[in-house]
């Protein structure tokens, strides 16, 4: 498989291990390390989580990481009870299948064009941000 990477990695962080079998339709995923043990379900079904809900949750917690970052930066107290609430919305457009996302973002104790700069900059920080530019429609919105 090519490597399509037009980024240099200078280190590499942490990787993350998953054994996936099946699909979106009873299939399993397990982490390499045991921590993350699941059962997928097609949306609106079954018990299971859905790729979907996992990918929200995951830009979720990075996003509030990325909004810490951006508020050191610009030297501002984090508030504590910031939250994100992310859409994935799984779209069907003439039989080809896409994602969009919408991250509704509370910033409790700051005021409206504060909050926007620090949310704007964490989404040039996030790497889930990064992965999405240009690729699926993308809303973020100060609630």
């Amino acid at each position: 498989m090519e490597n399509n990477n037009t980024v240099q990695i200078d280190k590499v962080l942490y990787t993350a291990k998953t054994h996936t079998m099946g699909d979106r339709d009873g299939g399993t995923s397990q982490s390499s390390d045991g921590i993350l043990n699941l059962k997928f379900s097609v949306p609106g079904t079954g018990t299971g989580t859905n790729p979907e809900q996992l990918f929200a949750a995951g830009w979720s917690a990075c996003f509030i990481g990325a909004m810490k970052l951006a508020a050191g930066k610009l030297k501002v107290r984090f508030p504590a009870g910031t939250t994100v609430d992310t859409e994935v919305d799984l779209c069907l457009t003439d039989d080809k299948f896409s994602l969009q996302a919408r991250l509704n973002v509370s910033l409790p104790g700051l005021d409206r064009e504060l909050a926007n700069s620090i949310v704007e900059a964490a989404h040039q920080i996030c790497p889930y941000s990064k992965a999405t530019r240009g690729n699926i429609n993308v809303d973020l919105n100060v609630v």
